[in-house]
């Protein structure tokens, strides 16, 4: 509940910065927050491990109220950058998870499919009330979606989570040089 509770609310924040600020501001720092995201992603469990944390998360009720304080706070931040750009949020989402020992990829993508459908919401709405939405567009992007997601949870359940995990981090650092590049 504290994780879809921050996802709203800086789903909310980071949409209201879009429509306040310059987008190639913000694209400059994007590059740079995917790369941390796949990293922490990648290397997540042996950070923990080097911060004496080698526990395995299987239960998100088994985690301390310390921890989900702090990941409520990256939580909040990611769900900001969501709101604003939403590249990446299933990345740093994932990196936060792993970070906090969970390991199971299938629960791991439910968790982020459920904060990103909160911070989407937020920040559609808050478009929807500026009336900023290009709605011809927001037609096919919406029917994309929702056959991307169909068909990605269909398959994902069937696949093997370690090529899964590889996937991931593989297009992390694909779309990692794609806005390096794009950015300069």
């Amino acid at each position: 509940m504290p994780l879809l509770v921050t996802s709203v609310a800086g789903g909310w924040a980071g949409a209201l910065l879009l429509l306040r600020t310059p987008q190639r501001t913000f694209l400059h720092l994007v590059p740079w927050l995917l790369l941390s995201g796949t990293l922490l992603f990648a290397f997540g469990n042996r950070l923990r491990k080097l911060a004496g944390r080698a526990a395995v998360v299987d239960d998100l009720r088994a985690i301390s109220w310390q921890a989900i304080t702090i990941t409520s706070i990256v939580e909040l931040l990611v769900s900001v950058y969501g709101g604003y750009f939403g590249a990446g949020i299933g990345f740093m989402t994932l990196a936060m998870l792993a970070a906090l020992g969970m390991r199971d990829i299938h629960a791991m993508g439910a968790i982020r499919t459920l904060l990103a459908v909160a911070i989407n919401a937020a920040a559609v709405l808050t478009f929807i009330v500026a009336r900023a939405v290009l709605w011809p567009q927001c037609v096919v992007m919406i029917a994309g979606a929702l056959v991307g997601g169909w068909f990605g949870a269909h398959y994902a359940q069937k696949a093997d989570p370690g090529k899964i995990r590889y996937v991931v981090i593989a297009t992390g650092l694909v779309m990692t040089a794609y806005f390096f590049v794009k950015a300069h």
